[in-house]
């Protein structure tokens, strides 16, 4: 069998055996036995016939199957490999000395001879638990090679390793650059390339910050210490990195920094022993180095910025944030200088009392050489002087509203010079005079005021603060206004009254007329002011004569300067149930009180062409009449089904009408009376209506809650209306009983033209006496005695009070001005009458026809006695059974 060479450069060698059917009993052995050979090396072959003795033999060595040994008696052949032609297959032969047709031949030894110089190959196979390694050596697809190994470092010069008798590996604990190379015989390989080996030592390495700050600040010097456990600082150099980069060594163990803003980051070091640059340690744990930028500046606080009598202040002095300051403090006066244990007492932490007045500042130091932060701000200390500040308001008035002038005055009684400071809610503290003055006010100036007083001449010296003034702004007031009597009367004046909160609080009242404003939003009122009222009034009462039509009023108040105004009041009204010529209420039907399911219709009559209906309910609320029920015109329309008990009138531009007080509701009975207020001398008729029938034949009538009539008529008719009549009036019929409703009655005054006949009648009555006298005087010339007595009983005459007798059934009275008290009595008689004239009777015939008037004059203010001729007498209306009697 044949094998083939390699094309590399060395030789194989290869035992063949040749299968050509002959034994092999020869046998070629090679010494040494090596698959490599390379030139310059010498090879053994040596023959062994495994028969007989050596001597016996002759030996013959072919190559390539030429003969190369010729037949001698050396079993051994010593070949020195000189060049690459000493290559091939090699096998030797033996011959029988004794019987030369005995012949062996062996085996064929391959013989390959490389020209190439062989080199050595240094491998890192074995990194031990003790900080060692193993490295191992070879020559490529060689054998029997004796090994050396070398190490250097960049320091010291390449010097053998001792192999402690392995082959071809040794176990090394020191770093270095190793190489190596292999022997055989009389050759040497080439050396091996360098192998640079670190060895990591088991030293625990350890980072500080000295000093250990969280934060440190630009231009401050930080040491970093990289600490190895075992061995001294001197066996050690160290090496450093930053954010994951080497970037500093040292043979000492501290890093010196001076901080900037860009040493903030990771930094870790290592130990690397001196002389031996490739045992190292492993790198230390990182440390974090924060580094803020620019200058720390101090911070100084005060307790109370202001000595109290016989006392003293604290101050603390702090730079954050960071630690391990020392404080300097510094006071100023007349000039600066360093606070020593005379001028405070020191406390930890920063802190300081001082009992003295002054600008004080402080700044930090730390470190070394002393790093040193900002001064901080200073701080002014006053000293309290025993003297007391007052806030006080201006004028005494116990609230203050929204949009008012305030003027809050400090007051400290001590006849010196100040300064004046307020605090206020707004602001800071400020120097001012000593008065505070808000134009306008408004809840953003609510709070606390305090004021304190600073010496003029010596401003570290004040008085304390004083008690807290609390302010309260409130809302705008509106003052309530009343109206009495709210129907007007004929002669009764009209009286209002204007409430406001506090009323002594400094206010004076304004007076208006409120007139109705049609073009702006519904309800809308101008307003005038009352006569006299221009400046206002210190009262709060305003009365109004000789008001004879419905108006509306309000009021509002006013005080301080410049003037401070309240709201307006809501305009209340008066009302009066008379016509006004520009403007009137028309109700249809035309009675007060109407039942739910009547329609009523109410209409403006007058000198205007735009109007509006307003009401007023029982709760005194306001409304117009587009918001409740529909309107057309001037006419609103109640429909049925509404339920309203209200005062009703028109507006205009101008006026004010008329006031209905119109009552709608579900009872099944009604009273049916005028809507509008009867004149005095007219004469009226109120009667009782069911929802069912038009009219009620049996009724009761009431007047102010008492019965007016002996038995029950369908109508009550007053045939002529006084005052007295007014009132209010309800009627009663099978156990139902009617609202009440009230009754107004005018009065009419007379005309002066009614005087002139009176007086007419009188001047002719008296010149008609004249002549009687002077008749009377002549024939008493001529009759003496006689006409004296006649004259005496014509004067008494004139006196004579005429008693007239009166048929009760056919005559009616009643009072024609209630205030004069003035009754007229008038009898038709059909017989002859009775005079009683200066306690004589005289009989006079029916033809003469004598009417007779007794007339009662009182003063106003004298009431009459009361007789039967002083109550109204009503006329009952018959029924039609009456009638016919």
């Amino acid at each position: 069998m044949q094998c083939e060479l390699s094309l590399l450069s060395f030789v194989t060698v290869l035992s063949t055996v040749f299968c050509d059917g002959l034994a092999e009993d020869a046998v070629l052995d090679v010494e040494p036995y090596w698959s490599t050979f390379f030139i310059g090396e010498s090879v053994t072959f040596k023959c062994d016939m495994n028969e007989g003795e050596k001597s016996d033999w002759q030996y013959k060595i072919q190559k390539d199957g030429q003969a190369f040994v010729h037949y001698n008696t050396h079993e051994k052949y010593t070949l020195s490999l000189r060049h690459r032609g000493d290559k091939g297959q090699y096998q030797c032969f033996g011959r029988n000395k004794y019987d030369s047709q005995l012949i062996k031949k062996s085996n064929t030894v391959n013989l390959s001879v490389s020209a190439a110089f062989p080199k050595a190959t240094l491998t890192l196979t074995t990194t031990t638990s003790g900080g060692s390694v193993i490295l191992s050596c070879s020559v490529k697809n060689s054998e029997g090679w004796t090994y050396e190994y070398f190490r250097r470092t960049q320091s010291t010069t390449e010097a053998p390793v001792r192999t402690d008798g392995e082959e071809n590996r040794v176990s090394v604990k020191q770093g270095g650059i190793y190489r190596c190379r292999g022997s055989r015989g009389p050759i040497t390989s080439y050396i091996s390339d360098d192998v640079p080996i670190d060895i990591t030592l088991s030293n625990k390495v350890v980072i500080k910050q000295e000093p250990k700050w969280p934060q440190s600040f630009s231009g401050e010097v930080v040491t970093l210490k990289c600490e190895v456990q075992g061995g001294d600082v001197t066996d050690w150099q160290y090496d450093w990195r930053f954010r994951g980069k080497k970037s500093y060594s040292s043979y000492g163990n501290n890093w010196i920094l001076t901080a900037t803003r860009s040493s903030s980051g990771e930094y870790t070091c290592k130990g690397i022993k001196r002389g031996d640059p490739y045992s190292s340690t492993e790198w230390s744990d990182a440390i974090t180095l924060a580094v803020l930028p620019g200058k720390p500046k101090a911070q100084i606080q005060a307790d109370i910025k202001t000595i109290p009598v016989g006392g003293n202040v604290t101050l603390i002095c702090s730079v954050s944030p960071s630690s391990g300051w020392k404080y300097s403090w510094y006071r100023f006066l007349e000039s600066s200088h360093l606070l020593t244990a005379q001028d405070a007492v020191f406390h930890v932490n920063g802190k300081i009392s001082v009992s003295q007045v002054g600008l004080y500042w402080c700044k930090g130091g730390r470190g070394n050489p002393v790093y040193y932060s900002e001064d901080s701000d200073a701080v002014t200390i006053d000293q309290n002087v025993p003297y007391r500040a007052v806030v006080k308001l201006q004028h005494k008035w116990p609230q203050i509203y929204n949009g008012e002038k305030i003027t809050l005055r400090c007051d400290i009684h001590e006849e010196i010079e100040w300064e004046y400071e307020f605090k206020s809610p707004m602001s800071s503290p400020f120097i001012t005079k000593n008065e505070l003055v808000i134009f306008y006010a408004s809840s953003s100036v609510n709070g606390d005021y305090k004021c304190r007083g600073r010496k003029k001449n010596a401003p570290q010296f004040l008085t304390g603060w004083s008690d807290s003034f609390s302010l309260e702004v409130l809302q705008k007031p509106s003052p309530v206004l009343s109206v009495s009597p709210s129907w007007l009367s004929p002669g009764v004046s009209v009286t209002l009254k204007c409430e406001v909160e506090n009323p002594s609080a400094g206010w004076r009242i304004y007076w208006y007329k409120a007139i109705p404003d049609l073009s702006k939003i519904t309800g809308c009122y101008s307003y005038e002011l009352l006569p006299d009222s221009s400046n206002g009034t210190a009262q709060d009462l305003y009365i109004i004569h000789q008001q004879t039509h419905t108006a509306a009023f309000a009021c509002r108040a006013a005080r301080g300067d410049p003037l401070f105004y309240t709201l307006n009041s809501e305009p209340k009204f008066v009302w009066s149930g008379d016509f006004n010529a520009e403007a009137s209420l028309q109700v249809i039907p035309s009675r007060v009180q109407h039942f739910s399911a009547d329609s009523v219709s109410l209409s403006c009559e007058g000198n205007c062409t735009e109007w509006r209906v307003k009401k007023i309910n029982n709760e005194g609320a306001v409304s117009d009449c587009v918001d409740w029920v529909v309107t057309k015109g001037s006419t609103c329309q109640l429909h049925s089904g509404l339920h309203s008990n209200a005062v009703y009138w028109c507006e205009c531009a101008s006026a004010f009408s008329n006031a209905v007080n119109i009552t709608k509701q579900s009872e099944a009975i009604i009273l049916e009376s005028p809507v509008h207020p009867v004149a005095e001398g007219d004469p009226v008729t109120l009667s009782c209506k069911l929802r069912e029938e038009q009219t009620v034949l049996d009724v009761i009538f009431y007047k102010d809650d008492k019965v007016i009539q002996s038995d029950t008529i369908q109508e009550l008719t007053i045939l002529a209306v006084s005052k007295s009549d007014e009132g209010f009036y309800k009627c009663q019929h099978a156990g139902k009983e009617s609202p009440q409703s009230w009754m107004a009655v005018k009065s009419v005054p007379k005309p002066e033209n009614d005087l002139f006949l009176p007086m007419l009648i009188a001047g002719l009555v008296c010149g008609f006496l004249l002549i009687i006298l002077f008749l009377l005087f002549c024939y008493y010339k001529k009759s003496k005695g006689s006409s004296s007595a006649r004259s005496q009983s014509v004067n008494q005459s004139s006196v004579t009070d005429c008693m007239i007798n009166q048929d009760e059934k056919n005559t009616y009275t009643s009072p024609v001005h209630d205030d004069t008290c003035v009754y007229e009595s008038i009898k038709v008689s059909d017989d002859n009458e009775t005079c009683t004239t200066g306690g004589r009777e005289q009989n006079k015939k029916t033809e003469e026809s004598c009417i007779y008037s007794d007339v009662m004059i009182r003063s106003s203010t004298e009431k009459p006695a009361p007789s039967a001729t002083d109550e109204t007498v009503y006329s009952e209306v018959k029924t039609s059974k009456n009638r016919a009697q």
